[in-house]
């Protein structure tokens, strides 16, 4: 994979769309959009319900197909390198009546197709995810009996057992009390830096001070309604503001892959 430059530095891009198309039936939701994504870089897509979110979701996780466009992962087609994706939705849907332990849910995060054994190799990936998590104290509690934003943490965790190499988060502090918001927080900085991070939230003016580039879909001041634009950020107080007065080239970082988008 080339190595491609810009406003947040020399690094490779982990995920790119390259002029993706995709309609609901006869109605078209994203147009022909361009983006991309940095390695080891908390990266917030920001946008209001509606503008095309979830949709951009379902086509990384292949859930859904373009109906024209590329989209690649690590360098590869996306469908080949979806395994080292970790995904962390906004809720999740659970039989309270079923009785399942924080560990055993963590573990889920390690299935594997045509296997029905836990190696030693996959219990260490799930302690070792407890304690990003910071969920040790909690293991062998209910999952049903948790907080929702213990909750959360535990699905960070599920997650994170998988080892990816991207880590995506739908609305991570959606209905979150402060506490759970603050631990959730400390969490994430542990893994700024060291692990590439996607996280989706409809709050398009504020995001979290560890945020490093800013994507935002369907923003009314900027016409149509699926582009996707980078924006600059300024600090305020605890995060940063965007700045959607700014809009910066999703070719700045000037390697032929950005090229590409442009075209």
């Amino acid at each position: 994979m080339p190595q491609i430059t810009g406003e947040t530095g020399h690094s490779k891009a982990v995920l790119e769309f390259h002029k993706v198309s995709f309609s609901y039936g006869n109605i078209k939701v994203l147009d022909e959009i361009s983006f991309h994504i940095h390695e080891k870089k908390v990266t917030a897509l920001t946008g209001k319900n509606g503008a095309g979110k979830t949709t951009i979701l379902k086509l990384i996780l292949g859930l859904e197909k373009p109906s024209s466009g590329e989209i690649t992962l690590f360098g590869k087609p996306a469908v080949q390198e979806r395994s080292k994706v970790g995904y962390v939705p906004q809720q999740v849907l659970y039989d309270p009546a079923f009785p399942v332990s924080v560990r055993e849910v963590v573990l889920m995060g390690r299935v594997k197709p045509f296997s029905r054994k836990y190696s030693r190799e996959d219990k260490d990936a799930v302690n070792d995810a407890l304690r990003q998590a910071e969920i040790e104290d909690i293991a062998e509690r209910s999952f049903t009996a948790l907080s929702g934003g213990q909750r959360r943490r535990v699905l960070v965790a599920r997650a994170l057992a998988s080892k990816p190499e991207l880590l995506i988060m739908d609305e991570p502090t959606a209905n979150m009390d402060e506490d759970s918001e603050n631990r959730l927080s400390s969490v994430l900085s542990s893994l700024k830096g060291k692990s590439s991070i996607l996280i989706v939230t409809h709050d398009s003016d504020f995001v979290s001070s560890m945020t490093d580039e800013v994507l935002c879909i369907g923003h009314a001041a900027l016409g149509a309604a699926s582009s996707v634009v980078r924006h600059l950020t300024e600090p305020a107080g605890n995060g940063r503001i965007v700045n959607h007065d700014t809009r910066l080239p999703d070719c700045c970082c000037g390697d032929h892959i950005c090229g590409k988008s442009e075209g």
